[in-house]
């Protein structure tokens, strides 16, 4: 991290709620020698979304104009909802001729991931699932843990993530590496939007859904045919969904083993990706190699636009 970026700030969605966040994101990237741009993308308001959605679609089409600097990190201000709204104005033609190929880093998760799977469908470009502006930079205490996978990532040509999570059969895969929120990414499925991925890799994550909502939009990947072209399936963090006395012993875990016993691929857990403090930073469209036994899990990835 001891080159000076530039990093362009969007907001695609909600706007953030605590000022004090957005503030201390900034005075830290500030302070380690960043150039920020676009910090009105934090001011704007609009009901429940950072602006109009024609200001929020010509923040990321700016990009593709030629007569623009990029940056080197195009950063999401934060989640929540509003993203989908965008996915038929942007410019993919224009940001493909502008971006592809490039050594810009689009970074964000949550609601981000219908832009991420957007881009990646009609555009071709990967961009990284990862820490965002309020939440993760802002936070009250930045996680080292998170900080130091997102500049590796972003900062090396190939990384390998180990996780020490013991799996219950050995897995051997490799693919293209994709996914982001299970419930953006199921508001997909049948749209233009949705990547068309054979043998791929999929993550997945999501936030204060109930097991059984969890498993309901894992089922409508499966009985669309989406988890039949995957190789493995791989479950992040999906914490926050409270338990109820009629779930009758019905928790993740019950989730989990239904999931493994009708989807046909394997079904990996325990991957440190979603709404956690301590998260890794993931590209979305990379090629990666999966090899899982009964002491956990290691996924080599490459193939990605990275800052050197």
């Amino acid at each position: 991290m001891s080159a000076h970026r530039t990093i362009e700030l969007i907001a695609p969605s909600g706007y953030p709620h605590d000022p004090a966040a957005i503030h201390r994101a900034l005075e830290r990237l500030h302070a380690q020698g960043h150039r920020v741009e676009g910090v009105d993308a934090t001011e704007r308001r609009y009901l429940r979304f950072a602006g109009t959605d024609g200001q929020r679609a010509a923040e990321l089409n700016r990009l593709a104009d030629a007569s623009r600097p990029l940056p080197d990190i195009v950063l999401a201000v934060r989640g929540g909802y509003g993203a989908v709204r965008l996915l038929h104005g942007l410019d993919y033609d224009g940001l493909q001729n502008r971006l592809r190929g490039q050594p810009v880093a689009f970074v964000g998760h949550s609601d981000f991931t219908a832009i991420q799977l957007a881009l990646l469908a009609r555009s071709g470009l990967t961009t990284f699932g990862g820490p965002m502006l309020a939440s993760d930079f802002g936070a009250d205490e930045v996680s080292h843990f998170t900080m130091r996978h997102f500049w590796n990532a972003l900062t090396t040509p190939t990384f390998t993530l180990k996780v020490n999570a013991p799996q219950p059969q050995p897995v051997s895969a490799s693919g293209m590496l994709w996914g982001g929120n299970l419930a953006v990414l199921t508001s997909l499925v049948g749209t233009p939007y949705m990547p068309p991925v054979q043998g791929g890799i999929l993550f997945v994550e999501d936030v204060n859904e109930q097991p059984f909502r969890v498993e309901r939009m894992i089922y409508q990947l499966h009985l669309s045919g989406i988890l039949a072209q995957q190789q493995a399936l791989v479950l992040g963090d999906f914490s926050g969904g409270k338990a109820f006395d009629y779930d009758n012993g019905y928790d993740l875990q019950a989730m989990v083993e239904q999931v493994r016993s009708v989807v046909g691929i394997p079904v990996l857990t325990g991957l440190p990706f979603g709404h956690i403090a301590d998260m890794v930073t993931l590209p979305v469209g990379a090629s990666a190699k999966l090899e899982a036994d009964r002491h956990g899990f290691e996924l080599t990835v490459s193939d990605y636009p990275h800052l050197g």
